[in-house]
């Protein structure tokens, strides 16, 4: 790769030819970043330290916002620093390393929810067979599978993406290393490996977005022909924060990642990367904890120990908590 390129490094642009937006953006993205990194770190360290959560619900729950926090760290430092200084400065190789790890961990997490929707498929088509089906062991390949499957898809992305031949001009219309505004700098014809990127993209985006469709139609299916009001109420209420997170996430995800570079628009882009890069991986402490009791228990526990007060706080947990 390196010795087909003219380009040693390039420049972020981001939002920095609008100055009047540098101080709504830096605010912004501060303060979404650290709900996010604290929303998500609250849930991880819920997950571990209340054994009432060791289920393989909340183990998927877990790696996802491990997954969330570490894409949202490999983009927002760094368009924070462009952002605040104006138009920065990464190499080739940071290029190179920035898309690839953003792509394995976006992908991964795209594997990882459809894992989570087999999981909740197999708890309400069969309960009594779940703690069998849904081993310690099963939980932990279908991660590594996540893991794995997002580290071969981003490989072939940056591969494609960086064996075009850059010559100039060197400035990324983007906030960070995004493959249609990278595709836009090559000095050769892009287009074939552009399709075959599309074509890739379109292949694991619509499958996992198919199987998930599949496993709540057999969810709903199940949930009608439940004779307890209740009971489906229940059920539904385990199923409603996965759906909410699945739908947030193809809503923006496949506008972003789902469209070629010659029709890439720097604004365009830049918003839709907020909100699918941003704003959607910080919502994961409001979606997960808005309906779930036994999250909202976890994390006002963990919010006691932490504030030396957990005496005052349990007496309002409620009763057989």
């Amino acid at each position: 790769m390196s010795i087909q390129t003219r380009v040693t490094h390039f420049i972020l642009r981001g939002f920095s030819d609008i100055p009047e937006w540098r101080p709504v953006v830096i605010v912004s993205f501060l303060l979404v970043y650290a709900f996010g990194l604290l929303g998500n770190m609250s849930i991880i360290t819920a997950v571990l330290r209340d054994s009432h959560l060791h289920t393989p619900m909340y183990f998927f729950l877990k790696n996802l916002c491990f997954l969330d926090l570490s894409y949202t760290s490999v983009t927002i430092p760094k368009a924070l620093a462009t952002t605040l200084q104006g138009p920065g400065v990464i190499s080739y190789l940071e290029c190179v390393a920035q898309l690839y790890m953003f792509f394995t961990l976006a992908s991964a997490e795209c594997f990882l929810l459809t894992a989570m929707a087999y999981d909740r498929c197999v708890a309400i088509y069969r309960p009594l067979l779940y703690g069998t089906i849904m081993s310690h062991g099963r939980c932990w390949a279908l991660v590594v599978l996540a893991w794995v499957g997002g580290t071969l898809y981003s490989a072939f992305h940056t591969v494609n993406t960086f064996s075009v031949l850059f010559c100039g001009p060197k400035v990324v219309e983007h906030f960070f290393c995004d493959i249609p505004a990278l595709m836009r700098l090559s000095c050769a014809i892009f287009h074939p490996r552009e399709e075959v990127g599309f074509a890739m993209s379109s292949c694991i985006v619509l499958s996992s977005f198919a199987l998930k469709v599949l496993s709540y139609i057999r969810i709903l299916s199940t949930l009608l022909r439940m004779p307890s009001g209740d009971g489906r109420w229940k059920a539904l209420s385990t199923c409603s924060s996965h759906l909410i997170t699945v739908l947030l996430f193809y809503r923006s995800g496949s506008f972003t990642c789902l469209r070629s570079a010659s029709q890439y628009s720097p604004i365009q882009g830049c918003l839709a990367s907020i909100f699918y890069f941003i704003l959607t991986p910080s919502l994961n402490l409001v979606i997960y904890s808005l309906r779930n009791r036994d999250m909202k228990v976890a994390l006002q526990r963990l919010s006691c120990q932490r504030s030396l007060s957990a005496g005052c706080c349990t007496a309002g947990l409620g009763p057989g908590v």
